[in-house]
């Protein structure tokens, strides 16, 4: 007799069979999928849309078609093209981790989930993606919208994030042995189109009628109350010199936005606005006649919001160590973080009238 797995198994992978989405990085069926092709989506896909990143996916597809050629490319190129993406930990582990398949591995992937999560970047549920995508072993593969589609077929009511081991389990009890991949990507579709954030459309859904949650299906699942994201401010240095070039500085590897471009500022904090004084003693090049430029700059982060005052002055001379002159109209070249665009477009609006 067939097992409720078994059975839940069966019937979604029929499903899959008739509806599976097209995807630039998705092998057609019969067809092995490729691991690098697995791994670049995985890691762009994170807490990114579908519709995002199948453009830059075929741009660093085109430009980098292996893992040699990544590995190979300058860091600063690699961030640049993954402007537009945000999350930029992701991009510096997407270099490192093809500099590690690379050099430590003859450019092939482990094909397992332990070697994989020894790779940088690579976490519990890429890991598994890529395991059961690309390599065909039995994984269990939970993104959000797999624990969706968990909370609602067994309707569990406990909210997020306390119950994510609750629903990771669900999902690993239902995982099969055969076609794992095809599985998993069949799940995540089914979230995606059919139990959906709002408005699911259970009428259409395979494993409707093996739903015990269907009946509150678009209250599931719940989720803690979110904390309200602080709000930090500081203040950026717009220094021009005579010829038009801007000062830009490279930002230290570890921590938020490592190794990106940036206007120089501040170090931004909680709490009120760093006056005037102390901003200046912070400048990459002191001594400078400062202008406030009215307005302010607002950024939004994961964890807090961000706010930067901005400083104009003239200057002229070598950069300071880390940094370097820009032609403005270069500045398109650079590896500017959304944050740092905002700051440029709102000085040259400013100081353009």
């Amino acid at each position: 007799m067939e097992s409720q797995s078994d059975i839940a198994a069966a019937s979604i992978l029929a499903w899959y069979d008739r509806n599976r989405r097209a995807m630039p990085w998705r092998a057609l069926p019969g067809v092995t999928a490729d691991p690098y092709h697995v791994w670049l989506s995985e890691i762009m896909l994170q807490q990114t849309t579908v519709a995002t990143v199948g453009p830059y996916f075929e741009r660093f597809l085109a430009r980098w078609p292996d893992i040699g050629a990544l590995a190979s490319a300058p860091l600063d190129d690699v961030l640049h093209a993954w402007q537009g993406l945000g999350y930029y930990a992701r991009a510096r582990n997407l270099h490192r981790c093809a500099g590690v398949v690379a050099r430590e591995h003859g450019g092939r992937f482990p094909d397992n989930e332990a070697g994989l999560r020894d790779l940088p970047g690579i976490g519990r549920y890429t890991a598994a993606a890529i395991a059961a995508i690309a390599f065909d072993k039995r994984a269990t593969v939970v993104d959000g919208n797999v624990e969706r589609v968990m909370a609602r077929r067994f309707r569990v009511e406990e909210p997020l994030p306390d119950s994510k081991s609750t629903l990771y389990d669900l999902a690993d009890f239902l995982t099969p042995d055969q076609r794992p991949g095809d599985y998993a990507q069949a799940v995540m579709d089914l979230g995606a189109t059919i139990c959906t954030p709002r408005s699911p459309k259970c009428l259409l859904c395979p494993w409707s009628e093996a739903c015990t949650g269907r009946d509150i299906a678009a209250e599931l699942p719940r989720r803690a109350p979110k904390k309200v994201r602080p709000l930090r401010r500081g203040v950026a240095f717009w220094l021009r010199r005579n010829d038009g070039a801007v000062l830009l500085r490279r930002r230290p590897e570890e921590g938020l936005l490592g190794g990106m471009i940036e206007v120089p500022s501040t170090e931004w904090r909680e709490g009120p606005l760093i006056d005037r004084a102390e901003a200046e003693g912070m400048s990459p090049i002191p001594g400078r006649d400062w202008k406030l430029l009215p307005g302010f700059v607002a950024h939004g982060f994961t964890h807090f919001r961000l706010e930067l005052a901005v400083l104009s002055a003239s200057a002229a001379g070598d950069p300071p160590p880390s940094s370097h002159w820009c032609p403005i109209d270069r500045l398109g070249e650079q590896a500017l973080p959304t944050a740092m665009k905002k700051v440029v477009a709102h000085a040259v609006r400013v100081e353009n009238g």
